[in-house]
């Protein structure tokens, strides 16, 4: 559309994609921000956002956007007043990294050279180190916050200071070889992840069970449980997976043609490649969806199919009847990850738009899958009996999807960083949900979606970039979209003004900014903690 390639040529024309990689210094000491508007005064708690800082140790420069070093976040609400502080997390990669001056460990996209210290052997064993730069999200365990991204380790981090407590390794407690950084919690606090595992038989995707509480102070993810394993399609070629889906009684795992190939993954050091060499999209494989009975463990034994596709988030899921109702955002080409080296991000005018239309766009779709599939069940027919959806499902089955949305979100470049009332909703039949819309390399636009007629509300201002909402619903609220959006929105084109947004969720209407002094990068993810204590 004319709109978007508009869009388009005025973020290539801006220096947003030379800001975006800029390093920032970290702000410890909580600093006062310029408040316009008005701030409810019933939010009392932190806003915590998660992502990369900086881009450079030394004379050394990270090569992706996703290597950068972890900054972690806090906007701090209390009677409608708003302090900042960051702290770059002390994860091994930082400390090392520091102490050196240069880049020590392989990240995602960045080959670390080696150690003039080390001898031969020594070398040799550093080519197996495993990134755990924690800069993806923030979520919870047990009620304590965790720093994480995609490997074994995660770091305990104080809400209130920022300040780095504990490394935690997941392989301590069950046999897998990292997590993912958005796991899922039901209401009694008990909480689910993935993480691979690696053996002589192939590769394995596992199901975590973490309990709820602590049985002593001390504890981390002790309780911890592999509730189930699926083995890859491909042995030594599992999928890449970010996140999963989850309903009252199921958990979805998605497998997605986005793979991993391990044999490239473990010999790239020697050769001087990094891991991103080693993931491909392979458009000839379909997208596999498993069912697992959360009380059981069980995998369910109707595969369903799905035609080749690329999903990171998923929206919600929820079961009515018979079905299994899965909302995410995807997309059918899977070339996206390593696009956002840092040699593209910092490109301009043509060269910046052709990245940008090389990348997948992201769009809300709804599946429904099946869940009384038998010997008996006929095939060749559509099993999606619900009124009013264009999803089918049919016997093997095969699924193809409803697109959650009208024409009109195709000129905001499609959804992604999708969020819902999660408190109240999650696994449960909703009507809104909430994400960013992308007309360029990241996030320009809010976007509000209702999915009773799939209308759609938009917040945007020119040279503005609003990172992913996040819902707090108001103390006294009787309906779903009762409560506020927190965004935090960078001004790359502006020096030290970036601002953490509110909207009223019901209207869309801005109600206030805290205007920050400092400059703050573009990040990933972010919870809102509202046990936090809050002086005055």
């Amino acid at each position: 559309p004319a709109a978007l390639q508009e869009r388009q040529e005025a973020f290539a024309s801006s220096t947003f994609s030379r800001n975006i990689v800029t390093s920032v210094e970290e702000t410890p000491q909580a600093i006062s921000t310029k408040v316009t508007g008005q701030i409810p005064e019933w939010i009392n708690g932190s806003f915590l956002r998660n992502g990369p800082g900086k881009f450079e140790i030394g004379n050394d420069k990270f090569n992706h956007w996703f290597d950068g070093m972890a900054l972690l976040h806090q906007f701090k609400i209390s009677k409608g007043q708003v302090t900042y502080k960051s702290r770059f997390l002390c994860s091994d990669c930082y400390l090392y990294n520091k102490e050196n001056n240069r880049i020590m460990v392989s990240e995602y996209g960045t080959v670390a050279m080696p150690d003039p210290c080390k001898n031969f052997f020594q070398r040799f064993l550093s080519r197996f180190e495993i990134p755990h730069n924690a800069s993806v999200s923030l979520v919870t365990y047990k009620g304590d916050y965790y720093a994480c991204t995609e490997s074994n380790f995660m770091y305990r981090v104080d809400p209130e200071t920022l300040e780095t407590m504990k490394k935690v390794d997941w392989s301590k407690f069950v046999a897998v070889n990292g997590s993912t950084a958005h796991p899922h919690t039901d209401p009694d606090g008990t909480t689910y992840n993935m993480g691979n595992s690696y053996t002589i038989k192939g590769a394995f995707y596992n199901i975590i069970k973490v309990p709820p509480t602590k049985k002593k102070p001390t504890e981390t993810l002790e309780g911890a449980t592999v509730l189930c394993t699926i083995p890859s399609i491909e042995r030594t070629r599992p999928s890449y997976y970010h996140s999963f889906a989850m309903t009252e009684n199921y958990l979805v795992f998605i497998e997605i043609p986005i793979k991993l190939d391990l044999l490239k993954i473990v010999t790239g050091r020697l050769r001087g490649t990094s891991i991103s060499d080693g993931v491909y999209w392979d458009s000839n494989l379909d997208t596999i969806f498993y069912v697992i009975h959360k009380q059981t463990g069980k995998v369910s034994a109707t595969k369903y199919r799905a035609k080749p596709m690329t999903t990171f988030h998923q929206i919600n899921a929820y079961e009515e009847g018979n079905f299994l109702i899965m909302d995410l955002c995807a997309s059918d080409n899977g070339e996206t990850i390593n696009n956002y080296m840092i040699q593209n991000l910092r490109k301009s005018g043509e060269a910046l738009n052709e990245v940008y239309n090389k990348m997948c766009k992201m769009f809300p779709r709804r599946f429904v899958l099946p869940l009384n599939v038998n010997d008996d069940t006929p095939c060749d027919q559509n099993l999606n009996t619900r009124p009013n959806s264009t999803a089918t499902a049919v016997k093997i089955v095969h699924c193809t999807h409803e697109d959650l949305h009208g024409e009109d979100l195709y000129k905001y470049g499609g959804l992604e960083f999708p969020q819902i009332n999660y408190a109240k909703y999650n696994t449960r039949p909703y009507r809104y949900f909430y994400g960013c819309g992308f007309r360029h390399l990241v996030g320009d636009t809010l976007i509000k979606m209702d999915l009773e007629g799939k209308h759609m509300m938009v917040w945007e201002e020119p040279g503005f970039y609003p990172s992913e909402p996040v819902f707090i619903p108001s103390p006294d609220a009787t309906e779903e979209d009762d409560g506020v959006l927190m965004s935090v929105v960078i001004t790359p084109d502006k020096d030290k003004s970036a601002f953490l947004l509110v909207l009223d969720a019901k209207s869309f209407q801005e109600l206030g900014r805290a205007e920050v002094p400092v400059n703050i990068p573009y990040g990933f993810h972010g919870t809102f903690n509202a046990t936090a204590h809050v002086e005055g």
